[in-house]
């Protein structure tokens, strides 16, 4: 039964130009990049601590964040351990010259986090929530 339990969850981010996208993430944000340019569909995973994220070049279409295409969402959510880890990562990527959509706050559904724009125009959540048990429903 452990090898039931999932480990991970890689975002897959489609990518204009997948090598300036993934330079991006290296720069701004501090990721290492594992390139992957000569596969049939070219493609950069990319690593910081346990996060991993995997961009592809586009073919066809327009990237568009989910919020210009939908109305709504994040297009990621990256989550440090603690209110100041939000604080730290904000003042990291400000300091980096990332565009930062909303500073951090506490949001009614009880989780604090900040928005940054990446590359792209995708809106990137990053935060922690309050209180995992009254976050999931489930007295404290």
């Amino acid at each position: 039964m452990a090898d039931n339990k999932l480990i991970n969850c890689a975002a897959v981010l489609v990518a204009p130009d997948v090598r300036k996208t993934a330079e991006w993430y290296r720069q701004k944000l501090g990721f290492r990049i594992v390139e992957k340019y000569d596969a049939s569909e070219p493609f950069a995973a990319i690593y910081r601590d346990s996060v991993e994220l995997i961009l592809v070049q586009s073919k066809i279409g327009i990237v568009e964040s989910n919020r210009t295409r939908y109305g709504a969402g994040y297009d990621a959510f990256l989550a440090p351990p603690s209110p100041s880890g939000v604080d730290g990562l904000h003042a990291e990527f400000a300091a980096r010259g990332v565009r930062i959509v909303q500073a951090p706050e506490w949001t009614a559904y009880g989780v604090y986090e900040f928005v940054f724009e990446d590359a792209d125009g995708r809106l990137i959540g990053v935060g922690c929530i309050r209180d995992a048990a009254s976050f999931e429903g489930k007295a404290p």
